[in-house]
C-alpha cells in the first residue's frame, strides 16, 4: 500500500474530494480524511487500512476498546472514529429502504467493492421487502470466502426477517459465478425454505457492475 507521500498531490484524498466529491472516494480514502494524519511511525493510509479491517470484522460497529487496540490508534483517534460512526448511524439509516429490483441494494454494499478480500454480506428484509439491516457474514481470502447457512441465517432469524438478499464482492473483478458460488446459493435457498426466510437474490459485484442470480433465472 502506498504511503500518502507517495501519492501524487492531486490524487490524495483531500484533493480528490475537493475535485470529484465525497462519493468518488473509497472507504480507505474517506477514513484517511477523517483521521486527518497518521501517528509517529504510522502513515495515515496504513492506519486507515487497519481500522477498516477491524470495522469489517465488527460489522462497522467496533467498540472503543477494539479501536484502541489497533496499532497506531491512540485514545484521541479512537474516540473521534467512535463518535463519527455513532453520528452517521443516527443521521443516515438504511432501514425502511424498499427493495424492488436487484440494483436497489447496490448503495448498501458498493463500498465493499474495492476490498482486497471477498466479503460475504447479508441484507435482512421485512415482509414489505424493506431493509432491516446489512451485515458482513464473513471475510475470506483474495478470491474465496467460506459461508455456512447457519452463519447467514443466524441474525435474520433474530431480526424476524421475512427474506434476505446475499451478496459478495469479487476482488479479481470478474463476475462469472464460481462452482462454489452456485453451490452456496442452492444451499441458502434450501435452508431459507426450511426456515421460512426466502432467499430473494445472490449478487456478485465489483467496482463497475454486478451479477444477479435472480436476473439470470438461477433462483
Amino acid at each position: 500500500m502506498k504511503k500518502i507521500s507517495d501519492i501524487p498531490k492531486l490524487d490524495r484524498p483531500r484533493e480528490k474530494l475537493r475535485d470529484k466529491g465525497a462519493k468518488a472516494l473509497s472507504d480507505l480514502e474517506l477514513m484517511a480524511i477523517l483521521l486527518g494524519s497518521g501517528t509517529k511511525g504510522h502513515d495515515v493510509m496504513r492506519l486507515a487500512d487497519r481500522i477498516l479491517r477491524v470495522m469489517d470484522k465488527t460489522n462497522g460497529n467496533p467498540s472503543l476498546q477494539e479501536l484502541e487496540k489497533i496499532e497506531g490508534v491512540g485514545p484521541a483517534k479512537a474516540t473521534l472514529i467512535s463518535a463519527a460512526l455513532e453520528f452517521s448511524r443516527r443521521r443516515i439509516k438504511p432501514e425502511g429502504l424498499k427493495i424492488s429490483f436487484p440494483p436497489d441494494v447496490l448503495p448498501l454494499i458498493r463500498h465493499y467493492a474495492d476490498r482486497k478480500q471477498e466479503h460475504f454480506l447479508c441484507i435482512s428484509l421485512n415482509g414489505a421487502n424493506e431493509v432491516i439491516t446489512t451485515r458482513v457474514v464473513s471475510v475470506g481470502l483474495v478470491n474465496k470466502t467460506q459461508v455456512h447457512p447457519r452463519e447467514v441465517f443466524a441474525d435474520p432469524i433474530t431480526d424476524r426477517a421475512s427474506a434476505i438478499i446475499v451478496a459478495h464482492n469479487h476482488p479479481t473483478g470478474g463476475l462469472i459465478p464460481s462452482k462454489d458460488d452456485v453451490a452456496v446459493t442452492k444451499q441458502l435457498k434450501a435452508a431459507g425454505e426450511t426456515l421460512g426466510i426466502k432467499l430473494l437474490d445472490h449478487i456478485i459485484f465489483n467496482q463497475k457492475t454486478y451479477y444477479s442470480f435472480l436476473e439470470h433465472g438461477e433462483l
